[in-house]
């Protein structure tokens, strides 16, 4: 099939997916507006009154540890912080849409989300420690929903996935994105930033999960970014946080950490914080899910 066939069919497939909450697209809206502040994001948020009731069970779980109950979304907001609260209203409004009625011997949606957790979890760390901070809204995003095109493959087309998946865990690699390009044209990188840029995500997420498997960082993408991302998607795997899919760990590259200017010593520290960690992205994913 030429790639361009292969192209149109991935189309057709995310554009069965079924359509996100309204206030997904409202939320995207207010994440390029600069001048939004937190009354705008809670009021977006509060027109739908399930996913604030989401928001607030994340907020009382054992990820953030409050000695209070938050009942509020006024109150929720200044103790997660208002990039925050819209990072994890825009994930949880993304998981509850796509289908998962899938299943695989190699591959499951919890595996996948619970990696995703702790992805977003040690990419916001590696912002705040190697980044100054930098835009900890679109790491969170980033971390949580880089291997969404696994989803989209895993249900629309299972047979393929299932025959990559059998590949790469017959020959014990971490090479499930290879497998995929040879048998698809596509690896789940390049599908899952198709289905976020359909969804008009910000090119700042979509392209660093695009590129997160691809040898070259493309011209117009942040490759700090990325490196940042393949570091982030390595650890967890390490540790058995979540499952992707891969049988075993991707390494770590030295040209990432070269990027990131960071060295071993880092590394280690980011493998003890994830360690510490691990019972609060369980339950943070209980909660979101």
């Amino acid at each position: 099939m030429e790639k361009n066939d292969v192209l149109r069919r991935i189309y057709s497939k995310i554009d069965e997916i079924p359509t996100l909450p309204a206030v997904v697209p409202k939320l995207l809206s207010v994440m390029e507006n600069d001048g939004a502040d937190a009354s705008d994001i809670a009021g977006t948020i509060s027109t739908d009154p399930a996913l604030s009731s989401k928001i607030l069970k994340v907020a009382n779980s054992a990820y953030y540890g409050f000695s209070q109950e938050i009942l509020s979304l006024k109150l929720a907001m200044p103790l997660l912080g208002h990039n925050m609260v819209k990072s994890l209203a825009l994930s949880i409004g993304v998981i509850h849409s796509l289908p998962s009625d899938k299943k695989s011997p190699n591959f499951s949606d919890k595996g996948l989300w619970v990696h995703g957790l702790a992805v977003a979890t040690l990419m916001q760390e590696l912002g705040k420690r190697f980044r100054n901070g930098g835009n900890a809204e679109h790491f969170f995003i980033t971390g949580l929903l880089h291997d969404i095109g696994k989803v989209v493959l895993n249900q629309y087309f299972n047979d393929l996935f299932q025959e990559a998946l059998a590949e790469v865990h017959n020959e014990r690699t971490a090479g499930l994105h290879i497998a995929e390009s040879k048998l698809i044209g596509f690896d789940h990188g390049e599908i899952g930033a198709m289905l976020l840029t359909r969804w008009k995500f910000p090119d700042v997420i979509s392209s660093s999960i695009a590129a997160h498997h691809q040898t070259k960082t493309p011209e117009g993408t942040n490759g700090r970014d990325v490196a940042m991302l393949r570091v982030a998607n390595a650890l967890p795997q390490e540790l058995g946080l979540g499952q992707d899919g891969n049988p075993v760990p991707p390494a770590i590259s030295e040209q990432d950490l070269k990027v990131l200017e960071i060295g071993k010593n880092e590394i280690e520290e980011m493998r003890a914080y994830l360690v510490g960690v691990k019972d609060e992205i369980y339950a943070l994913f209980d909660a979101m899910t």
